[in-house]
């Protein structure tokens, strides 16, 4: 079962177990302000019986997708039914023996919510400030409450901080250490990705009544397509957040700040909410929506721009050049640059002509979701070829098949041909060899000289092997012998068992790109995406100058990758001595003519250029250290990482309790954060640490990949805290309990009679079950 099927099922069983909440007289009207009203009626999709859990066909229906989360969602933990209750409005509730397994999640109600966007360049750091409330547990009871918080996969949490009751917790990120996971932590399935699109987070111990203040920061990647940036964030709120009655004022707001580089001006914003703007000058527009609303925002929040500067501008290309100095906290005291160019809006400016090999991992790990949608990814990626381009396609594992052995030009007939071959030779079985297939692929590439056109190799596996390293030595040689005329391979990992720095360090060394799906489900749209920025190169061979008389100068990326019309380039890096007033940026389009541009040094005002670059660097660093197996480059990542933030694959993300042991980080500085011991932290009195599942990809394995095994992404959600069959049987019967109309009626009822008559009618009706008649009056009363 996948983790989203988990997910709606625990969501599912707690709009169940939400109905035992009685909120008075009146019935719910999201249009009208009841002083008291019901609780919102889930969507009645199909049959009741086709909708129960137990239904075999549950995993392959998509009726209960609208419960998973469309925006920062907070739910209440419920393992002991007998404790949900209005904690305001107490009823008669009938006693339920039992737990829920695994425990259901109740959405709490959200009393505020706002957004801020903070863009630069191709990055947007996203800050959303929410209150909730536990609506649904006795006020003298109390639950644990899980935050969820939907983003594309190619973001990174930066931080979470949550004040509830007089306590706070906060995020830190701290450095691997060994036998971190010895027992004093509290377990890491209480927080991490439980998707690649999905983070979520788990508050102890918070009573019936209580408001939650959750401030969450992350980073997302613009998007940037025909000239525009945009991007799209998870703000969709379900009706059944919304708190009944009039209360206080329902406030929603957005604030959008984009920092468009040196000198450039924003251009053409469009967005799906009203904004106003605030401020605009040369380099820099702030907008901003607010709003007094009877229902929170029901569309996710949608924007876009163009950036434009004609004093930096060749040929729809766009540049620019920033400096910056460090912080006082900053332990790299070098200085920092960063140059960026931008493709412009032009649909008509032609790329190169294409030579591609495909490579396709067929290996046993890769059989029914993975390997199907890979060849979904290939025949679209076919039909993407033109005329003039030429191809060949080779599947492997542990032997190689070759579509043709030579290159083929992209008429229609060769690819029907490819469809066909792909049909008969695309079954998933036996190992994973991938030096033999790309050293075919090289091969074959070897002959092609055209000027006119680039070499491609597109990798796609999702296993590691063991000669990885000797694979990317093997590359850089060929790399400095052959020069420009080299391929360009691409990689794209499936999933977590592949070495994705592996792949990036590929990638990296030939100048290509790397994608990744984490999720099988995610393969086709990936690649996809993968497939459109590598394949549409503007300009190739780009040289920088005026860099070498630089002391102590570090770039990133150190092999500057081609500019293609669907993905921005941005180089960075630190220095020492004086930089020079203007960089010179030269290359080749796909005309052979020269391309030159000059940037001009300007200083970065507004935001931290170290924190717009630090997951790009970080992500370089890393491949770097496990090519190198430097341990200086791995403190030096970990000290990156700490210092902006960003997760990092030799730092763990701790959630810390109480303001005393923030202060306490906080007090000891950058220069100490490496010497923290945990035992002591977690040992000192008023300390309390969660430590959470590892945020970074890993190093893949080795043994799962010679084992054939696909792992799913994340662990369970909740791990079921009951085995026993009696426990088991009182949990589903607790379901099927809540959901049905004489439970309803009866809390109802006991509302409305004296306590006693209350008292002996819920214990008359809990009896029945002993002789199953509760059963007979669940089917009964819930067809519907």
């Amino acid at each position: 079962m996948s983790e989203e099927e988990r997910l709606t099922r625990a969501i599912e069983q707690g709009m169940k177990l939400s109905k035992r909440i009685y909120y008075g007289k009146g019935e719910y009207n999201p249009s009208k302000n009841y002083s008291v009203v019901s609780p919102p009626q889930q969507q009645r999709v199909m049959d009741k019986k086709k909708l129960s859990p137990s239904s075999s066909s549950f995993s392959n229906s998509s009726s209960y997708s609208y419960l998973l989360p469309t925006s920062p969602m907070v739910y209440a933990v419920i393992s002991d039914p007998s404790i949900v209750d209005n904690p305001d409005i107490p009823s008669f509730q009938p006693h339920i023996h039992g737990k829920c397994v695994p425990s259901a999640l109740i959405p709490l109600h959200m009393k505020r919510i706002s957004m801020e966007i903070d863009c630069f360049l191709d990055t947007a750091f996203v800050t959303v400030v929410g209150v909730w409330r536990v609506h649904c547990v006795k006020r003298n009871r109390n639950c644990f409450c899980r935050l969820i918080v939907p983003m594309t996969e190619q973001g990174s949490v930066l931080g979470v901080e949550i004040e509830v009751n007089g306590r706070q917790y906060t995020t830190q990120l701290i450095p691997v250490e060994e036998n971190m996971d010895n027992g004093k932590l509290a377990k890491s399935h209480r927080g991490g990705f439980l998707t690649p699109e999905m983070f979520a987070i788990t508050i102890p111990q918070v009573e019936g009544g209580s408001n939650i203040s959750v401030k969450i920061n992350w980073s997302q990647k613009l998007s940037f397509i025909s000239g525009q940036f945009s991007l799209s964030i998870p703000f969709k709120f379900p009706e059944f957040v919304i708190p009944p009655g009039k209360g206080d004022s329902r406030i929603e707001k957005i604030k959008l700040n984009v920092e468009s580089g040196a000198g450039a001006e924003v251009l053409g914003l469009k967005a799906t909410h009203p904004l106003k703007i605030v401020r605009k000058q040369v380099g820099r527009l702030e907008c901003s929506y607010e709003a007094d609303v009877s229902t929170w925002s029901q569309i996710k929040f949608r924007f876009s721009y163009a950036i434009s500067c004609a004093t930096v501008s060749t040929s729809d290309i766009l540049g620019g050049l920033l400096l910056h100095s460090p912080s006082k906290q900053d332990l790299d005291k070098r200085e920092m640059f960063c140059f960026y160019l931008f493709p412009g809006n032009n649909q008509s400016k032609k790329v190169f002509r294409k030579e591609v090999v495909f490579l396709i991992d067929i290996s046993g790990s890769m059989q029914g979701r993975p390997l199907q949608s890979v060849k979904d990814a290939m025949l679209a990626a076919l039909r993407k070829l033109n005329r003039e381009d030429s191809f060949s396609l080779i599947a492997f594992n542990g032997e190689t098949f070759l579509f043709s052995s030579t290159l083929q030009l992209a008429t229609t007939d060769t690819i029907e041909k490819a469809t066909e071959w792909m049909q008969t030779n695309f079954v998933a079985a036996g190992g994973t060899n991938i030096l033999q297939p790309l050293s075919q692929a090289m091969e074959m590439l070897s002959n092609v000289f055209d000027s006119d056109s680039i070499p491609h190799i597109f990798l796609i596996t999702d296993g590691s092997v063991e000669n990885e390293k000797h694979i990317c030595e093997l590359i850089r040689n060929q790399v400095t012998t052959k020069g420009s005329r080299f391929p360009r391979i691409s990689t794209f990992g499936i999933g977590m068992h592949c070495n994705h720095y592996f792949l990036q360090m590929l990638a990296l060394i030939s100048k290509g790109h790397y994608g990744v799906a984490l999720h099988p489900d995610l393969t086709e749209s990936q690649f996809q995406r993968l497939y459109n920025t590598a394949s549409s190169t503007v300009l190739a061979n780009i040289v920088v100058s005026e860099l070498d008389h630089l002391d102590a100068i570090e770039v990133y990326p150190r092999y500057i990758p081609d500019l293609s019309s669907g993905n921005p380039l941005i180089v960075s890096g630190r220095y020492k001595g004086e930089f020079p007033d203007s960089l010179k940026v030269s290359g080749f389009s796909s005309d052979m003519s020269n391309f030159t541009i000059n940037l001009k040094a300007q200083r970065a005002k507004g935001i931290s250029l170290d924190k717009v670059v630090a997951k790009k660097q970080i992500d370089l660093l890393t491949a770097q250290a496990w090519l190198s197996q430097s341990k200086e480059l791995e403190e030096k990542v970990a000290q990156i990482s700490i210092q902006s933030c960003v997760p990092s694959e030799y730092t763990r993300m701790i959630l810390c309790q109480t303001e005393k042991e923030i202060r306490a980080f906080e007090s000891v500085g950058l220069q100490e954060v490496h010497k923290v011991n945990l035992d002591k932290l977690v040992d000192s009195e008023g300390h309390k640490i969660i430590l959470l599942r590892s945020l970074g990809y890993g190093f893949g394995s080795i043994k799962a990949t010679e084992e054939n095994v696909f792992q799913r992404f994340g662990d369970p959600l909740f791990p079921d805290s009951a085995s026993d069959p009696i426990t088991k049987a009182a949990s589903t019967f607790c379901a099927k309990y809540c959901d049905c109309c004489c439970c309803m009626c009866l809390i109802r009822a006991c509302s409305h009679v004296n306590n006693q008559c209350a008292v002996v009618l819920s214990q008359f009706i809990t009896a029945l079950t002993c002789f199953g008649c509760l059963e007979c009056c669940v089917d009964l009363c819930c067809d519907f």
